[in-house]
């Protein structure tokens, strides 16, 4: 198997699943994720889970409901990673630690986290807004830490909503070059990219109190 299809994905699929289910979805989320979802088939699916080409029909109803479970899973895990981070005390800790988890979970499970964030427009209208649902409940969290460091005076006034999608955004873009077998383990990388969050929300809250002169940026 390619290396940069390698992690822990396999992991995510609900125990509801039956073993034949889990290979399928476990096949498709390296199939979408080496060639796309348009042009993966259910052959394709089917071939790499070592089973029957009508194997799939049998446990789900089209390519799309396989797409749909992977990044319904995906998200549900991330969601749960971030709601289990500890809220109390230190609100520059809280924050930190919510941006590590989340940019480890998605460094552990590059593959899935490749598929559900690239491939979101090949979802039924239905399943897309169930998928928005959860994306927006991850945002929430971490717009509540952002507010609460604020109002505890962990740093200044900041624009919570642009702050959280730089955030995010950090967090996310690691799934289209992270390797298993690379220099950085999930956790490495989570506590950097944390310093590097609050080191930015901290820049922000500067040039908040401080703007440049006439409208210019920073030097």
């Amino acid at each position: 198997m390619l290396p940069e299809l390698v992690d822990d994905s396999p992991q995510l699929w609900d125990a509801g699943f039956g073993e034949v289910a889990r290979k399928l979805l476990t096949a498709g989320v390296r199939c979408f994720a080496r060639n796309g979802f348009h042009a993966t088939t259910t052959r394709h699916i089917t071939t790499a889970a070592g089973l029957s080409p009508a194997a799939l029909y049998v446990h789900f109803t089209s390519k799309e409901e396989v797409l749909f479970e992977i990044t319904r899973a995906a998200h549900r895990s991330s969601l749960a990673v971030l709601r289990e981070t500890q809220s109390a005390g230190d609100p520059a800790a809280h924050l930190k630690a919510l941006v590590a988890r989340f940019v480890a979970w998605h460094a552990r499970h590059h593959v899935a986290g490749r598929v559900s964030q690239y491939e979101l427009s090949a979802l039924t209208a239905q399943h897309y807004e169930v998928i928005v649902g959860l994306r927006q409940q991850a945002t929430a969290v971490f717009h509540d830490a952002v507010v609460r460091s604020v109002h505890e005076g962990a740093f200044g006034t900041v624009d919570a909503h642009r702050v959280v999608r730089a955030v995010l955004s950090l967090g996310v873009d690691l799934v289209r070059w992270y390797r298993l077998d690379g220099p950085d383990s999930p956790e490495q990388l989570g506590d950097f990219y944390a310093e590097l969050a609050w080191g930015m929300v901290t820049t922000a809250s500067s040039v908040a109190r401080h703007p440049a002169p006439n409208g210019t940026s920073p030097a």
